[in-house]
């Protein structure tokens, strides 16, 4: 592990709190210090209260903050002195302790602090940086684990047996690191948790972190226990790899589990088939996570294959054996981390971002499993420890900010035509709308279009089905199936009367427009049949399928042949419980058909002006991409659960349609 320490990039962050944001960050970029909001960092710094004498005020990390975006306003600023005053207190509870905290800060605009301020307050140096190495957990979370911790670091760091965190964890090491500290000590280990280090300055405590965890990564390659290779197979075992209809059917079980739409997402990476594929799978990955607090991402175990009723009933026995009071309410019996021989690893969300971040985090257990096995035996913190953590209320409440999810949480949307226009719309619509998008477009810059766990932007040939198949694996095995379909790809070519016009481009027209969108309907169909709210089907026409004009035959025939075809699927896929509706537009502008030289000459053709063009319809109104997406974005939704079939214009109003 190298420091990243710059000093021209540290004088860009001046004073006291500005570099404990630059070294905070330096910790957030490296995910094998602290993932997704774990760890924490504080400043202890002095200043004048309102009435102009000195106060100690201690900055820690506000909770829902991550490290690696923290700004000054993500600290809490909270009094040094109620803080060491709380931490004499033999007893408060979770409830009492969050009140103390928010009640006694400077800024009560400021985010919650963490619940380890008072074990912040209590150590003794102005900076204190808190990560989950993973190499330092590979060494604690063994056979003769604290032993191996001494061996380290001798007397450089104070080792504190596993309590839960909160004020109990404060309160004893209020009570062990003043007895156990010497003129040696640099940081603290807590058991089974992380790793503290301590600095009169930003630049101390951040590099001691960085050297205390190299030794640990030191200690582990010296006992080849760094760089793991998982063990073969069993001899003759063989893998079977689900095809998309069986992770879509995977996923619908998952959210019946859940209560709600879930994402489930398959990570096939090399390292996790041969992580899924260990002969003594069993035992290492059935003890618990690498720290207790990543249990309300993972839960406790994953799952492996895919007996989901099996992993259920496991569930309910763990929290029947493990809770003791009779008010608290079971969470869902859903896995959050599958691993099969056959896929390797998927994990489970309620929205895209949280599959993430249980992927990210158990891509690092993963490792962090295999070295501790090499080094001696994996071994984690037992099921009591860890329902209290899953089942803290403190914990929970992190959970529960986000207040009711957006209308399509958990649900999966395909696009195409995505990379501008109609179809870039569509999918900022349903990305608000809180659903993952997967983006088609033909133009490979689709894969740019966003950058967010939620979107998933693919190049692909819609005139060819091979494109279309992969495609469609690509999306489901990252999402794990398709609930909503746009169908939006087409071209509209130069004006052209049918006398004069050639059969390639009447072929090529009715490819894109028709035949296209023919085969992607004829391939999600059984992805939309598994849909946990149906599936739904949204069809981008034009105004010219009621009211075709001249010189467009085949854009008009193309477009009305697939207003066609989404009329009989509504009649053949009601039984299934899809929806499909049509949309209408007319003389949306803001697209890639419409440049400026094409729409003025198209507004002096009419003795107009551009803009009298562009709102020439009953209304006055321009119509947007925007316009239409919002109405594409709708009809999926519950407004429209009743209604299929349906064809609605989106012009301003036209005259002739009318």
């Amino acid at each position: 592990m190298k420091s990243l320490w710059s000093d021209a990039e540290a004088a860009r962050h001046p004073g006291a709190l500005g570099l404990r944001v630059y070294t905070s960050r330096l910790l957030g970029r490296d995910s094998s210090l602290v993932l997704h909001g774990g760890g924490n960092t504080s400043v202890k710094i002095t200043e004048k209260d309102i009435f102009g004498r000195d106060e100690e005020i201690l900055y820690v990390k506000g909770s829902g903050w991550d490290l690696e975006t923290i700004k000054a306003e993500g600290f809490s600023p909270c009094r040094m002195s109620h803080l060491l005053r709380l931490a004499k207190l033999e007893t408060l509870t979770d409830l009492q302790m969050a009140r103390e905290l928010k009640s006694n800060m400077t800024n009560a605009g400021a985010p919650m602090p963490s619940v380890e301020a008072i074990l912040h307050a209590i150590l003794p140096a102005a900076y204190v940086d808190h990560t989950h190495a993973d190499a330092l957990i590979s060494v604690m979370n063994t056979r003769d684990g604290e032993k191996r911790i001494g061996e380290i670091y001798g007397d450089r760091v104070v080792v504190i047996p596993y309590v839960m965190p909160g004020f109990k964890l404060a309160r004893l090491c209020a009570e062990l690191y003043p007895r156990l500290a010497g003129p040696n000590t640099v940081g603290m280990v807590l058991m089974n948790h992380g790793l503290f280090t301590l600095g009169e300055d930003a630049r101390t405590a951040y590099e001691r972190m960085i050297e205390l965890v190299t030794l640990a990564e030191d200690y582990l390659s010296a006992r080849k226990a760094w760089q793991v290779t998982n063990p073969a197979p069993a001899p003759g075992a063989t893998f079977q790899n689900p095809d998309g209809v069986a992770i879509a059917t995977l996923r619908r079980d998952l959210s019946a589990a859940i209560g709600a739409p879930a994402i489930l997402s398959i990570d096939s990476s090399e390292r996790s088939l041969g992580f899924a594929r260990r002969p003594d799978l069993g035992v290492i990955s059935q003890q618990g996570p690498a720290t207790p607090d990543h249990v309300i991402r993972t839960k406790r175990l994953p799952l492996i294959g895919r007996d989901l009723a099996g992993f259920k009933e496991a569930y309910e026995a763990y929290f029947k054996a493990q809770c003791r009071n009779p008010a608290t309410t079971m969470l869902d019996t859903a896995p959050r981390v599958i691993l099969d021989p056959g896929f390797g690893l998927a994990t489970v969300g309620r929205t895209a971002k949280d599959a993430s971040i249980a992927r990210d985090i158990y891509r690092h257990t993963m490792d962090i499993i295999a070295r501790a096995t090499a080094l001696g035996g994996w071994v984690a913190l037992p099921a009591p420890d860890l329902y209290d953590v899953e089942y803290w209320d403190l914990e929970q409440a992190k959970l529960r900010q986000v207040g009711e999810p957006p209308p399509f949480t958990g649900e999966v949307a395909l696009v195409t035509g995505a990379a501008s226009g109609i179809g870039k719309a569509c999918v900022d619509s349903l990305l608000k709308r809180g659903a993952a998008v997967v983006g088609l477009d033909i133009n490979p810059a689709v894969a740019d279009l966003h950058r967010r766990p939620d979107f998933l932007g693919i190049g692909c040939d819609l005139c060819s089905e091979a494109s279309i198949s992969a495609a469609l694996q690509g999306a489901v095995r990252a999402f794990g199936g398709i609930d909503m379909l746009v169908l939006n790809a087409g071209i509209f070519p130069k004006g052209c009367d049918i006398a004069g016009m050639d059969s390639d481009l009447w072929r090529k027209v009715m490819s894109v427009n028709l035949d296209a969108n023919f085969f992607l309907m004829r391939a999600c169909h059984p992805f939309l049949r598994l849909a946990s709210k149906g599936g739904r089907v949204v069809v981008i026409g034009s105004k010219n399928v009621p009211a075709p004009g001249p010189g467009a035959a085949a854009y008009s025939a193309s477009k009305a042949a697939v207003n066609q075809l989404a009329r009989v699927a509504a009649l053949e896929w009601g039984k299934d419980g899809i929806r499909i509706n049509s949309l209408h537009p007319n003389m949306v502008f803001d697209t890639a058909l419409w440049t400026t030289e094409i729409l003025e000459a198209r507004a002096r053709h009419y003795n107009l002006t551009v803009e009298q063009y562009k709102t020439n319809n009953v209304l006055r109104v321009e119509v947007t991409s925007r316009d239409v997406a919002e109405l594409a974005a709708a009809m999926c939704g519950p407004l429209f659960a009743k209604t299929t079939a349906s064809q609605v214009p989106v012009d301003g109003g036209n005259d002739r349609v009318i």
